[in-house]
Parts: C-alpha cells; structure tokens; sequence
C-alpha cells in the first residue's frame, strides 16, 4: 500500500487524557515525522500537530483511537501527491 504524507491535528480538552495520547503517538513513532505541541493554558487545551507519512489505514487508525479518547479531538488532512 502506498505512503501518504498526512497531518492529524489534535486538541486535549482534558489534562488527564494527555497521557494516553502520548502512549497512542508512541505506538505509531514508526510513522511520525514530527509532531509540534502547543500548551494554551488560557484556554486550559493542548494542541498538537503530528506529521505522519503512512499508509492510509494506519493514518486512520491512529485518528480513530485519537477520537475515541475523552476529552480530545482529531481531525486529518492528507496531502495529494
């Protein structure tokens, strides 16, 4: 299956679910291009960005479990090439 350059965008309502978050990213470091965290404390969210070049079903994967966490929000963007 070919390779996509994806960007999964991710926003932590809840502090606590941070932990899995991160737990979830490192099960998928194979793919991980980089990823760019942003505290906005005035908000009370975390933001991060992650970069992936990935078949697509594991790009979906990894947005799915992402989305089914409480407290957080995914949404992906992949590039056409």
């Amino acid at each position: 299956m070919d390779s996509r350059v994806s960007v999964i965008s991710i926003i932590i309502k809840d502090e606590e679910a941070a932990g899995t978050v991160n737990e979830l990213l490192h099960e998928f470091r194979q793919y991980i291009v980089g990823r760019m965290g942003i505290p906005y404390r005035e908000r009370k969210v975390s933001i991060i960005s992650v970069v992936l070049d990935a078949p697509g079903d594991v790009t979906s994967s990894l947005s799915g479990k992402l989305g089914m966490i409480d407290g957080v929000s995914a949404k992906t963007l992949t590039a056409k090439m």
